[in-house]
């Protein structure tokens, strides 16, 4: 059936020889891949590509088919459109992460609104400020609330550490997957934290990458076939 959608660009891949295969996480239907056929054939088809940028938000016509693996587009347009997170090299940087950190992440094909409008206004902060160094790390974070291990918050006052298995801060060390001192202080200081009050946070890169590891390691405990992200030591290397 023909149906329209906002989607948002996780990653994309050549098919064959002239075709592309886009993974974009969907307003109305969740995780869908969709087969942009002959669009590397020609510059004129070519155009078209320059839509599905990583993270790009769209506005999708599709001949959409429920039990259908991949979809087809039948025409596409700009939902909103960014000002410097394409551009900007620093930004760019944090986009290729997130992307390959979405598409292992995001695996549902349901509608979840909170979860797109979290993902669609938190991309548009990100283009729209010039404080930023710290997003990554409180996007993780606030994206476990999603995804279903948010941190418990019971203990923090008086909590030691914190168990990334069981997800709860604890007064002593319970598992070799326990965090304390820098990890748990900043992990403190972020939760319950803005995107406007990140500005406020001042670690060293050293800091930034300790705590983005131990995220990820969060991540794959809790997440079955999650890998550390090829575009990791990249963006450690933008941001020393």
């Amino acid at each position: 059936m023909l149906t329209s959608t906002n989607a948002i660009v996780l990653s994309k891949l050549r098919y064959k020889d002239n075709d592309l295969i886009v993974k974009c996480y969907t307003q109305n239907q969740g995780v869908v891949s969709y087969l942009l056929k002959g669009v590397l054939a020609s510059k004129k088809s070519n155009k078209k590509v320059a839509y599905f940028q990583l993270l790009s938000q769209l506005q999708l016509n599709t001949d959409y088919k429920p039990n259908r693996s991949l979809q087809y587009v039948k025409d596409v347009k700009t939902d909103f459109l960014y000002t410097s997170l394409h551009t900007n090299i620093l930004k760019s940087a944090i986009v290729m992460f997130l992307a390959e950190v979405l598409a292992q992440a995001l695996q549902e094909e349901e509608q979840n609104d909170g979860l797109y409008s979290y993902i669609q206004t938190t991309l548009q902060w990100l283009d729209a400020n010039d404080s930023y160094s710290n997003f990554h790390l409180l996007f993780l974070l606030q994206l476990t609330k999603y995804l279903g291990f948010y941190p418990d918050h019971t203990n923090l006052d008086i909590a030691s550490y914190f168990n990334l298995v069981d997800g709860e801060f604890q007064e002593e060390s319970t598992s070799k997957y326990s965090i304390s001192g820098e990890n748990l202080t900043l992990l403190k200081q972020l939760l319950g934290m803005t995107f406007d009050d990140i500005k406020n946070i001042k670690i060293s890169a050293r800091q930034r990458q300790s705590f983005l590891t131990t995220i990820l390691v969060y991540f794959e405990l809790h997440l079955g076939n999650f890998k550390k992200p090829k575009s990791l030591q990249i963006l450690n290397d933008v941001f020393n």
